[in-house]
């Protein structure tokens, strides 16, 4: 398969060469040339198919001209050691559960599946290259508004040949969150930085252009833009949708996925493109309204993140929505009417305050005893707004409300237990290097490394 940019200005790569590099030389996203329609077959038996067994067959379907059948099996398999269960809120509403991994959040799946791809290509260059090169250690570099540190930290921790660097806005992620990545030391630094989100998003995009540093280290990213984070993310929509098939039957099914930088809602439109029986898709966000304020107007006008309570979300410019843009364009071949006709034929939007979602976290417990965790609750509360009579609705449950234990509680007023996981991150000591928002400073950082 071979992979070419958003941006329409960089050479055309191979799996390979989109995993180990991340971002293209044009700053564009990877894409890939052809997106496989499933069989019929899969779907009438997806029913009946593991969570395992569902994902290798996807699995192959992007990646598998690439990566040979057992090897392929075996990362699907290894990556997936946990559920991503379906389980019933009220009558047609259901919480796609994707908090079961080992840090407790969605981008499990995702960081544990790329961290093992790109040891498989490194794997396969080392015994590539002629011994008097020698090998040469590659520098994951990850900006995060709360989960994705957590979780690559995790799925690259100890993994031979790769040295990890969290960059994360100071002050504006959960101690819990902090306390998963800041912790670990052996293959991962993190990354303090003196700013928002979007500054560490800029800072790493800024890393993969500069040539000094290129020549210096080996980088890639384990963001969203990595083509082996979000396909991956496709997997548990699959199984959803068979299981809910189990439940259901023939009603229609839509899914509402909480967004920021929108690699998750990403992975399912290409899901569906690859004939997931979704009828339409919701993306839920905070008061980062972005992609919202697009589907309104046409027009996307990025503007500075603002903090929230659900501050994984807290995106002012998503870096995946080049990738739906130029899904729905057909690679620019449509108008920019025509693309914003098709987007919204399929995707509906919404935004809330922090208050909505208080509101909203509290009706959901008192009607249901169900606790969502505050990005869960835009696309709970989303569903109950939005779904239409004879649906089935599916919202994804981001991270385990335990990992913003203080909001969750003073919420609701309750006192959740702590997992015995996340315990064991808040007893270690933070290890970070504080830094300015600043790439001069950043790229300093790097060249001392």
């Amino acid at each position: 398969m071979k992979y070419y940019s958003t941006n329409g200005n960089a050479p055309i790569a191979d799996l390979s060469k989109a995993v180990v590099k991340g971002l293209a030389e044009d700053r564009g996203l990877y894409m890939p040339e052809q997106i496989k329609t499933l069989p019929k077959e899969f779907f009438d038996n997806m029913s009946s198919m593991t969570f395992q067994e569902i994902a290798y067959k996807v699995a192959d379907a992007f990646f598998g001209e690439d990566v040979e059948a057992d090897a392929l099996r075996h990362i699907v398999y290894d990556t997936l050691q946990f559920d991503c269960p379906v389980v019933k809120v009220e009558e047609n509403i259901y919480a796609l559960e994707l908090f079961h991994g080992p840090t407790l959040a969605f981008k499990d799946v995702g960081a544990r599946f790329m961290a093992r791809l790109l040891q498989y290509f490194i794997n396969k260059e080392d015994g590539d290259r002629s011994k008097e090169s020698g090998n040469q250690e590659v520098n994951v570099l990850v900006a995060t508004s709360g989960d994705t540190g957590s979780a690559v930290a995790n799925g690259f921790l100890g993994v031979e040949g790769i040295h990890v660097y969290v960059l994360y806005p100071k002050g504006k992620v959960s101690h819990i969150q902090e306390s998963q990545f800041t912790t670990l030391g052996r293959n991962i630094t993190a990354i303090e930085v003196d700013g928002v989100f979007d500054d560490c998003q800029r800072l790493v995009k800024s890393a993969f252009m500069d040539e000094e540093l290129n020549r210096h280290m080996r980088l890639t990213s384990a963001n969203s833009i990595n083509v082996a984070r979000f396909l991956p993310q496709a997997f548990y929509y699959f199984n959803a949708v068979a299981r809910i098939s189990e439940i259901t039957h023939s009603q229609p099914i839509v899914m509402c996925v909480p967004s920021g930088n929108f690699g998750n809602i990403c992975s399912a439109l290409f899901g569906h493109r690859m004939g997931l029986p979704v009828s339409r898709f919701i993306a839920a966000n905070n008061a980062n309204d972005v992609f919202f304020q697009y589907l309104q107007t046409g027009k996307y006008t990025p503007k500075a993140s603002v903090q929230t309570l659900a501050n994984a979300m807290d995106v002012g410019d998503p870096s995946n929505f080049a990738r739906i843009l130029n899904l729905y364009s057909q690679n620019n071949r449509l108008s920019p009417e025509a693309t914003h006709e098709a987007v919204t034929n399929l995707i509906s939007g919404c935004t809330y305050s922090d208050e909505q979602i208080r509101e909203t976290m509290r009706q959901c417990y008192a009607d249901n005893g169900y606790v969502l965790d505050p990005h869960g609750a835009c696309g709970y509360r989303a569903l109950k707004e939005q779904l239409r009579p004879g649906e089935v609705g599916v919202f994804c449950e981001t991270a385990h409300p335990a990992k913003f234990k203080e909001k969750v509680d003073e919420i609701l007023g309750t006192d959740i237990d702590i997992p015995e996981r996340l315990q064991a991150f808040m007893r270690g000591q933070k290890q970070s290097v504080p830094l300015s928002k600043e790439f001069a400073d950043f790229k300093q950082f790097l060249l001392k490394q």
